[in-house]
């Protein structure tokens, strides 16, 4: 595995708020205490850290009727007044990007962020891996940055499609890391 720039690398984590995770209340002490070891690595080598939650205005205005999976996000009256999981440690200098679709970059500033600072490689987790991680993994890819993906911080209901996402399409896009070898890069 080829070490890292730091200042050139950031770590995006994807829809680990209060709202999601009481959703699943029992991986997420597991996956929080996972994602909290590695933001702190991430912090520790110098690597910025950024969170993207999906979040609506009260009446969802930016759910369109088009919009199949809007629309059932709609219907669980959620992602208004959340927060990031507290357990996480989000520092003052960590950006939110507040997201209204399954992909953190779609109609986010969140490309330009990084550009500006100079982030060519990103490290992703988030939950869910059929939602947030599939989406912004294509685009992250297509946009060129180098991508790797820490497993054991990304989560989904759909165990077999979870397992399946992780050997197909975040393999071919990816570098899919266990927790284990993502301290070891961020060591």
């Amino acid at each position: 595995m080829e070490a890292i720039a730091p200042a050139q690398t950031a770590l995006v984590v994807m829809h680990y708020q209060t709202d999601i995770l009481g959703l699943f209340p029992s991986v997420a002490p597991e996956l929080l205490a996972n994602t909290r070891k590695l933001c702190d690595a991430a912090r520790a080598k110098g690597v910025g850290v950024y969170f993207a939650n999906l979040r609506f205005s009260p009446g969802y205005p930016e759910v369109s009727p088009l919009n199949k999976n809007g629309q059932g996000i709609k219907q669980l009256g959620r992602f208004v007044d959340d927060r990031t999981a507290p357990e996480l440690g989000q520092q003052a200098n960590e950006p939110l990007i507040v997201a209204h679709r399954a992909s953190v970059f779609f109609g986010t500033d969140l490309e330009l962020r990084l550009s500006a600072q100079g982030v060519d490689s990103l490290i992703l987790v988030g939950i869910a891996s059929t939602g947030v991680v599939l989406s912004s993994v294509a685009y992250a890819s297509d946009a060129d940055f180098r991508l790797y993906t820490v497993k054991d911080c990304c989560y989904d209901p759909d165990p077999i499609v979870h397992e399946h996402l992780f050997a197909t399409a975040f393999d071919s896009r990816t570098t899919v890391l266990s927790l284990g070898d993502a301290l070891r890069l961020l060591a």
